[in-house]
């Protein structure tokens, strides 16, 4: 499947390209690309890049075809497991999620991302790019027109995690998570290390509010994950989550420790 998306992309953008009367040199000038640029992204030889297909379909006037095929094509590079949970969150329109361990993938920096998915030695560098794409291809979620209400809970651990070459990254990471706190839809609680154990230490979980008021959620674990739809199942993960939220700080003491914890990180 991602491969015929792939390649249907190029067929409408070179489709797209003759039909507004351009050469490929032309194309590349408007673009900014050069004619081999061009070129070698129609055939195949240059891997699609959505900054380019961003700048085509503005010149070519044809509204975000190119980049929502593009991004057809990384989510069908998600493993099967992970695909229903994504349906459930790009239709929600509230999402929680806890994580004691990491920073949500929907907040992650890329060199945060791409820093996480090192630590699975399987991955080719060429595979963990694809990932990282398509972890960011998530994030528009946050960004779009009508955003969900987004909450996450995090352990002030996940911040103040420390290895060589991980300090420049958590500064990165940190300010980005203080920037996205500032959206009045996306909400970011710590639970400070004061608190000690708690009913969340056991691991992460996410829930995902549909418009029709019902509740999906979803765990992960080491060899996968798993969507949790029944009313049981449901109803101990929304009980975990007023747990683990009352353990939080509120937004403002969470942003001002934030700030704190990034500071840690910077050279002294």
């Amino acid at each position: 499947m991602e491969e015929s998306i792939t390649e249907l992309i190029r067929t409408q953008l070179r489709r797209l390209r003759i039909a507004a009367g351009l050469s490929q040199e032309e194309f590349g000038r408007l673009v900014h690309f050069s004619s081999s640029a061009v070129s070698a992204v129609e055939t195949g030889v240059r891997p699609l890049d959505r900054a380019f297909l961003a700048r085509a379909d503005e010149v070519l006037n044809s509204g975000d075809l190119l980049v929502t095929l593009l991004r057809m094509a990384e989510r069908d590079r998600e493993p099967s497991w992970f695909k229903p949970w994504l349906e459930a969150e790009r239709g929600a329109t509230q999402l929680r999620y806890f994580n004691p361990n990491l920073i949500p993938g929907m907040l992650q920096t890329e060199n945060y991302a791409r820093a996480v998915l090192r630590f699975n030695d399987t991955f080719s560098e060429a595979e963990v790019e694809r990932h990282v794409a398509a972890r960011m291809t998530r994030q528009d979620i946050l960004t779009r027109e009508e955003p969900p209400q987004y909450v996450a809970v995090l352990d002030e651990s996940v911040l103040s995690r420390t290895a060589e070459g991980l300090s420049g990254i958590m500064v990165e990471q940190i300010g980005r998570l203080i920037e996205l706190a500032a959206l009045p839809h996306v909400h970011i609680h710590l639970v400070p290390r004061s608190s000690g154990l708690h009913i969340g230490s056991s691991g992460p979980f996410a829930l995902a509010r549909s418009a029709d008021g019902g509740w999906v959620g979803h765990l992960e674990h080491q060899l996968g994950g798993a969507v949790v739809d029944d009313e049981h199942g449901v109803a101990a993960l929304l009980t975990k989550w007023e747990n683990v939220r009352a353990e939080a700080l509120p937004r403002r003491q969470t942003i001002d420790l934030m700030k704190e914890v990034q500071a840690s990180h910077e050279p002294q």
